[in-house]
């Protein structure tokens, strides 16, 4: 291990959790091998509850991590004057925790009234474990001046500014909301109507980088989408009785309502992630809420107060509301109680929130200095192997890069909706709509999605027209006439396809709703393949919890011949290359070696020598069991020659049968992302979706289109 970092807060929150886990996230993205090392909990509650940052990591992560010591035993400790036996025990705990890892991360202890000896032990920790030490402080109310004597301050108490051991600080929740005591008010609802009493947090930054010695090492600012709790977290801190579950475990609450107006008053406020809470006998609020998800827009749930049993023939009139997931809940107490309640509720992030525990990984981790980051392992030698989330980081870098133009035929779905409003916001790609205009514009609303620069509407009404004659030219000899273009035109694929061909957009994204079929027919007949490529094939990137590993094919060629499976081989390992992952092919079998005979496992024989007589610059070899390629034990004993056996970064299977079938065992048996299919050997980027796909893997299969679409540009 190279370096030791420790994470200070300068008071109370500072939102050390979230800095912790950014931190983590953006040395995970470089490649960074790093271990976190809690040395005593502190939950927020007291008692000996698992400390937060601990339970989190551990609940969605593979990293190995010590316990940390109990609060009570750390005090008794220090109140019977033994904090060299604390400091010992915690040096054993953090080399054990730590000693594969190149980086180790630890978080310090909060100061607070309860804790008064948090600085004293965070130093003695710091300096028994050489650690460099990284402030982590929230502005609150301070101006630029206060913000920087804080921080000098701080600094005082761990050695003073010129102690080389002080690396920097982390501004947190900048600009946040916060009331004239300084504390954070997410404004999660509106129950105080005084909303003018929040004293904006102003600070300039840039002040405290050139008015501070100390180096600004990471600048987040406050985001209210960190803070978007689940419904049933809240359902939960109520002990709510569930009516109508819908999708209470999915649907995110982004603002509170309390219904005491007249339903024309409070309808602009029936908006995508809203809690409307009202009392049980108001049913002109209850079906007003009911109408409003009728009409597509997903509120986030429905809360009713009073301990009143709703009326059976107004349960009878919101079925069909109830239907569209809508959850609701009824409290015991009255509104007045219910607010108390809500105002008591916590937003730290449940450990098993993992949407949530990666929004805060990635949010946080795009605000911490990159450069930092890299010098934190300068000089290691180990060779790195390319995690999810760089991997992940990576797509989205290189796609900013290409800055490319990607259509989606499937333009009124509303995952796609998302997806393209997501890629505007991050860069990743301009986006461009089919469909109906009012009808995208519709999606977005109740979604609460805004589609502003970045993303481009086009009616297809409006367009189709523009390339019958060019259709017809393109398939005139396959009996392609006005008639029938204008028919295939009405396909949205058809008439993306078409746009991609006459170069107007770069890729194509299509499956959301069309099969596999509907979305690469119309390429195979309109954009065909590469000239460099004598057949199409795809790869699935599988995002295992260290690794990235790549399969073809696994969804094109049902029994490809020995010459096809070479080549498949070939663009796989170029694929894998050109995402920044070191390929090392194998070719899959049900024998390793020459131990098999058959037609089968003859047909990967020969299609791993012509493979390597192809492309000698490649690192290929098989026929290899799926054991043999990926576990070095195995490998030893069953291919102990193979430059590629136990360390195999791209597997090609031997047919779609197997490729199909392992792809989706991994995937479902281990809970892994997979990202794909993306098509290879097409003269122009066009890649297919699962119809079950989610919104972040509509958004990452648009950046892989982005890059082949560069890629293509380059070749």
């Amino acid at each position: 291990m190279s370096r030791t970092i420790m994470l200070i807060p300068v008071g109370a929150g500072v939102g050390l959790t979230s800095v912790s886990l950014g931190v983590l996230r953006a040395m995970e993205r470089k490649g960074v091998r790093v271990s976190f090392f809690k040395p005593i909990a502190q939950p927020r509650h007291g008692g000996d509850q698992p400390d937060l940052t601990t339970t989190i990591i551990r609940a969605n992560s593979t990293m190995e991590l010590a316990d940390p010591f109990s609060m009570a035993s750390a005090e008794e400790l220090i109140r019977n004057d033994k904090t060299d036996v604390l400091l010992e025990d915690i040096v054993a705990r953090f080399k054990a925790a730590t000693a594969n890892a190149e980086v180790a991360l630890i978080e310090g202890l909060v100061p607070t009234r309860k804790h008064p000896f948090a600085n004293q032990i965070n130093y003695e920790i710091a300096k028994t474990l050489d650690a460099e030490i990284v402030f982590v402080v929230s502005p609150g109310t301070d101006n630029p001046a206060q913000l920087k004597e804080r921080i000098e301050v701080a600094c005082s108490n761990f050695g003073g500014i010129k102690n080389k051991q002080i690396s920097g600080v982390i501004v947190n929740k900048l600009n946040a909301p916060v009331d004239s005591e300084g504390r954070t008010r997410p404004d999660l609802s509106e129950i105080f109507d005084d909303v003018e009493g929040t004293v904006p947090s102003n600070v300039e930054i840039m002040q405290v980088f050139n008015s501070s010695p100390i180096r600004v090492l990471g600048c987040a600012p406050w985001s209210a989408e960190l803070i978007a709790t689940r419904a049933t977290d809240i359902a939960q801190h109520l002990n709510a009785e569930i009516i109508n579950t819908g999708d209470l475990e999915t649907r995110r609450i982004k603002s509170i309502t309390f219904c005491a107006r007249s339903i024309p008053n409070m309808v602009e406020h029936f908006r995508p992630g809203s809690l409307l809470v009202t009392s049980a006998d108001r049913p002109d609020v209850i079906v007003a809420a009911c109408l409003a998800a009728m009409n597509g827009v997903e509120l986030g749930a429905l809360l009713l107060t009073g301990g009143y049993d709703l009326p059976k023939p107004v349960m009878d009139l919101c079925e069909r509301a109830f239907a569209t997931g809508l959850p609701v809940m009824t409290a015991q107490g009255n509104t007045w109680q219910t607010s108390l309640n809500l105002q008591s509720f916590t937003l730290e992030v449940p450990a098993d929130d993992k949407e949530r525990v990666e929004l805060v990984n990635e949010y946080m981790a795009s605000h911490i200095d990159g450069n930092w980051i890299e010098s934190l392992s300068e000089g290691s030698t180990r060779e790195r192997r390319l995690s999810p989330p760089a991997f992940r980081y990576q797509l989205t870098e290189l796609a900013r890069k290409a800055a490319k133009r990607i259509v989606l035929p499937e333009g009124d779905e509303p995952r796609t909706v998302k997806a393209a409003a997501i890629c505007a916001e991050r860069g990743i790609a301009e986006c461009v709509l089919l469909g109906n205009p009012e009808e995208i514009r519709r999606v977005a609303e109740q979604q609460g999605v805004v589609l502003g620069a970045g993303v481009t509407i086009i009616n297809s009404d409006e367009v189709r027209e523009n390339y019958v004659a060019r259709l017809v030219e393109l398939r005139g000899a396959k009996g392609m006439t006005d008639v029938v273009a204008r028919e295939k035109l009405q396909d949205s694929v058809f008439l993306g396809t078409m746009m991609l061909e006459n170069d107007e957009v770069d890729g194509l994204v299509s499956g959301a709703v069309h099969t596999t079929a509907n979305t690469i027919v119309p390429p195979f007949q309109i954009i065909k393949t590469a000239p460099d490529a004598s057949i199409v094939s795809s790869v699935f990137f599988m995002l295992l919890p260290d690794q990235v590993l790549v399969y073809g094919d696994c969804a094109i060629n049902p029994d490809p011949t020995a010459e096809q499976l070479a080549e498949i081989a070939i663009q796989s390992a170029d694929s894998a290359k050109a995402f920044g992952i070191e390929p090392r092919v194998a070719m899959i079998s049900y024998s390793t070696g020459t131990s098999g005979k058959g037609a089968d496992v003859d047909k990967v024989r020969e299609a791993t020598k012509l493979a390597q007589e192809k492309r000698p610059d490649l690192i290929i070899d098989g026929p290899l069991q799926y054991d043999a390629a990926i576990m070095e034990n195995v490998a030893a004993s069953k291919a102990p020659n193979s430059p590629v056996a136990g360390k195999a970064t791209v597997f090609v299977f031997p047919d779609l049968n197997t490729g199909n079938t392992t792809y989706k065992a991994v995937q479902r048996s281990a809970d892994l992302v997979s990202i794909g299919p993306m098509l290879q050997g097409m003269r122009k980027p066009v890649n297919d979706l699962s119809r079950g796909a989610l919104v972040d893997d509509i958004v990452y299969t648009v950046a892989l289109t982005a890059i082949q679409a560069e890629q293509a540009n380059a070749k």
